[in-house]
């Protein structure tokens, strides 16, 4: 995590991120006599006021090194699958969507048999937010969307700055799971930036293995994927507010016919 302001390049005027976002919480027990710290206590000792305080936080060591890798795995054959589609960007060509993002995406639910570590991670996810219902400034979580799998394949691709969110359509808390093993941001790129709102900092996420990075989905939280030059993959899933989503089907139900294919409505969380 930088310190650095986006528009200063002074040391003397840089803006201290807080200690929250530099030094993330780590999942992983003490010792070999410790447990990880349960989820109610991870939920509200740190998830909970860290997203309401900064609107993003990260949980490194969130399924361990044995699960993380499984799930490593399931990804990589994935990807070896060759079924993974050039991610789009809506109301774009094919050519400008890859000179604004350049990953590789597949889709799933967690219910495939190729996919039951996913599967398992996006428990664990649905856990969090569980716990964190009510407590997330006003919002009412009761569904999500698929898991999208991502990978950028190392060659400087990236993602230029956007927002997840920027028309309402229902989606309040993006999560984030990287699965890069020995990942060195100077060497090999690849830093998440978030552009917090009225934050006179920028928060660099390197996508470090089993990390976990949750922040506000909406015009809040801009963010960019720097250049990679090394294959990159990630795990991200939306999670929906009940009545943004609800109101954004009403308005684009009869334009569209559907309201995404890819979306987990009413998902037991």
């Amino acid at each position: 995590m930088q310190n650095r302001c986006p528009d200063d390049t002074h040391d003397t005027d840089m803006m201290e991120v807080p200690k929250e976002l530099r030094k993330p919480r780590s999942n992983r027990p003490k010792s070999k006599d410790h447990k990880r710290l349960n989820t109610n206590k991870l939920v509200s000792q740190y998830i909970v006021p860290c997203l309401n305080s900064y609107g993003l936080c990260i949980v490194d060591n969130f399924l361990g090194d044995k699960i993380g890798e499984r799930v490593l795995q399931e990804v990589r054959r994935i990807h070896q699958s060759g079924n993974m589609q050039d991610g789009q960007v809506v109301s774009q060509k094919l050519g400008k969507s890859k000179a604004i993002r350049g990953d590789k995406i597949a889709w799933v639910d967690g219910s495939e048999s190729c996919c039951q570590n996913i599967g398992h991670l996006l428990t664990r996810m649905d856990k969090l937010i569980t716990c964190a219902d009510g407590k997330l400034e006003k919002y009412k979580i009761r569904g999500r969307h698929k898991a999208m799998v991502a990978c950028y394949p190392g060659n400087g691709a990236g993602y230029v700055k956007h927002v997840d969110n920027p028309n309402a359509d229902g989606r309040c808390v993006t999560c984030i799971y990287y699965l890069n093993k020995n990942w060195n941001a100077k060497e090999h790129g690849g830093i998440l930036r978030i552009f917090p709102e009225g934050k006179a900092y920028v928060a660099d996420v390197e996508p470090l293995f089993d990390r976990l990075l949750l922040f506000w989905s909406d015009r809040r939280n801009p963010h960019e994927v720097q250049p990679s030059y090394a294959t990159r993959y990630a795990i991200t899933v939306w999670y929906f507010d009940s009545e943004e989503r609800a109101e954004a089907k009403r308005k684009f139900r009869d334009l569209t016919g559907w309201f995404g294919s890819n979306v987990v409505l009413n998902a037991r969380l």
